[in-house]
């Protein structure tokens, strides 16, 4: 008998989720298939992404405290509700403001700076809040399944952070984690995807799929024209028939479509942590952010701050020049 329940299951017995997107930036999009699919179940969705932008956006390093961040207002200490006119102290827009341009509601920004177990009660209480009985942590592009030994691997600590703390909440509620976009974000190679997904299916932690209809699709197109999104927008526009291979972040990353990154792919929580993600269970003990990072240096892996932080020092030491 499998270890895990079934996706069906899982989404026959819920009526709101939160959907998640566990990298920051424009994740959130990634977020519409799920909806799509527990929509047909009658399953209501709130959605919710980091407040972490880009550095071609903010090159404000790291994410956003909620003091930094203008037009919202406070759920609790790590959940925000953001409209469609929330932006950073700075006046950068988050990808969760278009979102609710798009959609006509609002959206959550989940606060990462405190670490996983501060990030799990904080989901926790939004969900009690708001009659929440799911919650689904959906990643664009797929670093969230990262060994750490990937060549490409360059933004892991979100998705590791995040990852961690979903986690953790699946002591007291029910979730999933799900990859859209498979290899969409230019960094993990699909065959190490697949290499991953191999051990997830040996533990029985693999629970399914689910591709782009044409109801996601119209949504998606809608908000990759208002939210600046490359890993979500390679996927909707190979459905639309443009296959080409280009490259993404200013050149640095090729990106190879392929009709596996118009899927989501779902797996349990508990086994990508358990049984995958070393970099999870490195981090869970952190914290704060800044913590979370440095013991992943410890094992010998780099991540998107450094890089901003890198880039942050770069531009001054220009600018002074």
């Amino acid at each position: 008998m499998p270890r895990t329940a079934s996706l069906e299951r899982i989404i026959k017995s819920s009526s709101k989720a939160i959907l998640i997107g566990i990298g920051g930036g424009g994740d959130v999009v990634g977020t519409i298939p799920t909806y799509d699919l527990l929509s047909m179940f009658g399953v209501k969705c709130v959605f919710a992404g980091l407040p972490w932008e880009r550095s071609v956006l903010d090159p404000v390093p790291g994410p956003r405290s909620f003091e930094e961040i203008r037009n919202t207002r406070k759920l609790n200490e790590v959940v925000w509700c953001a409209n469609k006119d929330t932006v950073t102290s700075t006046g950068v827009r988050f990808a969760e403001a278009g979102f609710s341009q798009v959609l006509g509601r609002e959206t959550l920004l989940l606060g990462i700076n405190g670490g996983p177990k501060k990030i799990a009660e904080g989901i926790l209480n939004a969900a009690e809040k708001l009659g929440a009985d799911l919650v689904v942590g959906i990643d664009v592009g797929g670093d969230f399944l990262a060994q750490g030994d990937e060549p490409g691997l360059m933004s892991p600590l979100a998705d590791s952070v995040m990852t961690a703390a979903i986690a953790m909440a699946d002591a007291q509620i029910t979730t999933f984690m799900g990859l859209f976009g498979f290899g969409s974000d230019g960094e993990l190679s699909h065959e190490e995807l697949e290499r991953s997904i191999r051990i997830l299916a040996r533990e029985e932690g693999v629970l399914g799929s689910w591709g782009i209809t044409r109801e996601a699709l119209s949504i998606m197109e809608d908000l990759i024209s208002v939210v600046p999104t490359e890993a979500s927008r390679a996927p909707v526009r190979y459905a639309r028939g443009e296959f080409e291979q280009g490259t993404i972040r200013s050149g640095t990353r090729m990106v190879k479509p392929s009709i596996s990154s118009t899927v989501t792919y779902y797996f349990s929580t508990s086994v990508v942590y358990e049984k995958l993600s070393k970099l999870a269970r490195t981090v869970s003990n952190s914290k704060s952010l800044q913590e979370a990072n440095e013991v992943l240096h410890s094992i010998g892996v780099r991540t998107e701050l450094d890089l901003e932080i890198e880039k942050r020092k770069g531009a001054k030491t220009v600018s002074l020049s």
